[in-house]
């Protein structure tokens, strides 16, 4: 909660930081890396930072939480701030490097507003800055003691045991820790971290969903990114890594997991953004579920479908499931009203369903309003984006 003093000075100057943020964010960054150029190197995702995304979710994240503290001034953007707690613990954020950011974005601040940053001004948005980093700490604090690892040292190495191609440009790793330790337990829908030694010496990180839950493995997916600029790790992964090569590889992470109990479930997903749905599907099979199971899913074609084979077994395997497949561009004849969009008033949506949604913002966006529409409460509607994460996350 603000103090007295600071709340009316960051509600009276939150419309020009807004305004202002692409440009505090900008130089945020060139004066964060111009002092700790490891940084770039070595955490931050550099394709992202080519391109300005990461930078926008910057942006974002501190306006959204300032926002909050404005608006609802007795509440915590708890769910926000876990998302976020959850990607800074799978890449061992410590709480010192908090204090780093802390001098540059404040710094960046006073220098694009210039003198309408007075001393009051200043000290609020300090205010507001600790607010969210402090509860960012004790979140991240909470979940490496969950874990059993330590800030900084949340990666250890793991062997790959295999590798199989889904489509031509989706891979999975089945890996094994190369000590021959325990496999850390993981939930459905969670995600680990890869770190990989690309040639110029960067050990760049990104973090992958799991896909399954194989017994004394990990199992992710890898999808190649190729574009302006290609996927460094992506493309690493798929040229250069394969059986018997060992990679780091963080314990597992990630707030949106599939709840327990016996409610219908819908897994909307696009595109790559499956790996976590067949990973819910995985347990849900393994389990026994008898719950309602709806799995739905986008994508270009049937080509371009990860795990096809592997959405109808699971299915299958379910007592009480159903599988809807949309395809933009089918390939040969394919259902009329399963070609295109996602079109959810095709299908029946139970009353009381949670549902869980894994793709890019504007499928996330589009799906989310047909859940709504069909009666399904905000409130059990839980998604994850595939794309830049926010604050210091690297790219999913």
């Amino acid at each position: 909660m603000l103090s007295p003093q600071a709340a009316p000075v960051v509600e009276a100057t939150l419309p020009a930081v807004g305004a202002a943020v692409g440009d505090i964010t900008a130089r945020f960054y060139d004066r964060l890396f111009e002092a700790h150029p490891e940084l770039l190197r070595d955490l931050f995702n550099r394709g992202n930072q080519a391109n300005g995304a990461q930078r926008q979710a910057l942006a974002g994240a501190v306006a959204a939480f300032a926002s909050a503290l404005v608006s609802h001034p007795a509440q915590r953007p708890d769910a926000m701030l876990r998302r976020i707690a959850h990607k800074h613990a799978s890449l061992g954020i410590a709480p010192e490097q908090y204090e780093v950011v802390h001098e540059h974005l404040l710094a960046a601040i006073a220098e694009v507003l210039g003198e309408a940053v007075t001393p009051e001004v200043a000290a609020a948005w300090d205010e507001v800055y600790w607010l969210m980093a402090n509860a960012l700490i004790a979140l991240e604090k909470d979940l490496y003691a969950g874990a059993g690892v330590r800030p900084g040292a949340v990666m250890r190495p793991w062997t790959v045991l295999s590798r199989r191609l889904e489509t031509d440009d989706v891979a999975t790793f089945l890996v094994r820790p190369a000590d021959g330790g325990p496999v850390p337990a993981s939930l459905p829908g969670q995600y680990v971290s890869v770190q990989a030694e690309l040639p110029d010496g960067a050990r760049q990180i990104r973090q992958y969903s799991l896909s399954g839950h194989p017994d004394g493995a990990l199992q992710f997916s890898v999808k190649r990114v190729t574009g302006t600029p290609d996927g460094e790790v992506s493309n690493h992964l798929h040229e250069h890594v394969g059986v018997g090569d060992t990679l780091l590889v963080s314990h597992p992470f990630g707030d949106v997991t599939l709840g327990g109990g016996d409610a219908p479930v819908l897994l909307a997903s696009a595109g790559i953004g499956c790996t976590p749905m067949v990973g819910m599907l995985s347990h849900l099979a393994a389990t026994g579920a008898t719950r309602r199971v709806i799995a739905v899913h986008a994508d270009r074609d049937q080509f371009a479908h990860a795990f096809r084979p592997d959405l109808h077994r699971l299915v299958g395997r379910l007592a009480d499931a159903e599988a809807h497949i949309f395809y933009r561009n089918p390939v040969g004849e394919w259902p009329e009203h399963r070609s295109g969009l996602v079109d959810l008033s095709t299908v029946e949506v139970p009353a009381g369903t949670t549902a869980y949604l894994c793709g890019p913002l504007p499928f996330l966006r589009s799906v989310r309003g047909q859940l709504i529409e069909a009666g399904v409460r905000p409130a059990d509607i839980h998604y994850e984006v595939f794309g830049p994460d926010l604050w210091l996350g690297a790219g999913a």
